[in-house]
């Protein structure tokens, strides 16, 4: 089954580069990135994926609907209403396949929040933004997406 999800709309492509994108769980956190360079999925809890206590999990894909394993990722969450963005900094280990744990990364925080999330990998840097909470309140299901 295949999703198009208007939130995920990107203009940067042809209409003959047709991208898919997986998401692999039910209670994560999806998106395609700006230029549709990536997918970044994010994993909230051990519910799906034995991620460990106090962390968060993000699966990345690149174009071509592959693991991205050797990323840099970048983490900004920043408070909407202030500005400020949220103490201390994220420690990211890449797990391989695709998988990256994140630890120090605080998402259900009062108020309103933006993570921003930038991923480099073989010189090609895109990013995604999430509005916490209200990303949390609209959960997408496992399936396939296309911008």
């Amino acid at each position: 089954m295949l999703f198009t999800v208007p939130a995920f709309a990107h203009d940067n492509h042809g209409p003959h580069e047709k991208k898919i994108f997986t998401k692999h769980f039910d209670r994560t956190l999806f998106n395609i990135t700006e230029h549709a360079a990536f997918s970044v999925e994010i994993l909230l809890d051990d519910s799906e994926y034995p991620i460990g206590k106090g962390v968060v999990g993000i699966v990345l894909h690149n174009a071509k609907d592959s693991d991205v394993k050797g990323a840099r990722i970048t983490l900004a969450l920043k408070n909407m209403e202030t500005g400020q963005s949220a103490p201390g900094a994220p420690t990211i280990t890449d797990k391989g396949n695709g998988l990256y744990i994140v630890s120090g990364l605080n998402l259900r925080r009062q108020g309103r929040w933006e993570l921003a999330v930038t991923v480099s990998k073989d010189n090609v840097e895109d990013s995604v933004r999430f509005d916490l909470p209200a990303a949390l309140m609209k959960l997408y299901p496992k399936g396939r997406y296309s911008p």
